[in-house]
């Protein structure tokens, strides 16, 4: 893809997540929270762009998300969905977003969760877009550490519980150091 003249170079991997105080991002494969705010942001960020999920995630949510080219990793060979690509493996998936990210001239690719998705993507990610949830729910899924020596925090912006969002919250931005 970055050797093709209208690719120009590999599309940016982006980890989108909303993490609570404690690193919990969800329970029996469910959020533990309600904040509006957050969704409309994850729907701003992720927009026209192809986006990675596991299997577990895309189930929680049930349906490929609007106006967005979904792909889910599973090992289930026989796992389909309609709207939907599949890939077997983190890096084939890549490869598949990348390349939807270069056919729809988008320049990021965007890692949707869960956590064993994020452990794999980390390592190899351009920014983190974390939504910092004021709260400390016992769960079952969780983020992995964002290590203040390879990341550094690019923004800030926090707000206030209201009747859309049940906790206060941070949009965090990092950029890899």
């Amino acid at each position: 893809m970055a050797d093709s003249p209208a690719a120009g170079p590999e599309a940016r991997i982006v980890l989108v997540a909303a993490v609570a105080r404690n690193g919990v991002i969800g329970r029996d494969n469910r959020l533990l929270w309600r904040l509006k705010s957050d969704m409309r942001h994850f729907r701003a960020l992720t927009m026209g762009k192809p986006i990675l999920m596991g299997r577990k995630t895309f189930d929680s949510i049930g349906k490929p998300l609007p106006g967005r080219h979904t792909i889910v990793i599973t090992r289930d060979r026989g796992w389909t969905h309609p709207g939907v690509a599949v890939a077997h493996d983190p890096e084939s998936g890549l490869a598949l977003a990348r390349a939807l990210a270069v056919q729809h001239r988008q320049d990021e690719v965007m890692i949707g969760g869960g956590s064993e998705i994020y452990r794999h993507f980390l390592p190899v990610a351009d920014r983190l877009e974390i939504t910092e949830v004021d709260l400390s729910p016992e769960g079952d899924a969780v983020f992995p550490v964002v290590d203040p020596l390879v990341w550094r925090e690019a923004s800030r912006q926090s707000f206030t519980k209201n009747a859309d969002d049940e906790a206060d919250f941070r949009f965090l931005t990092y950029l890899r150091r």
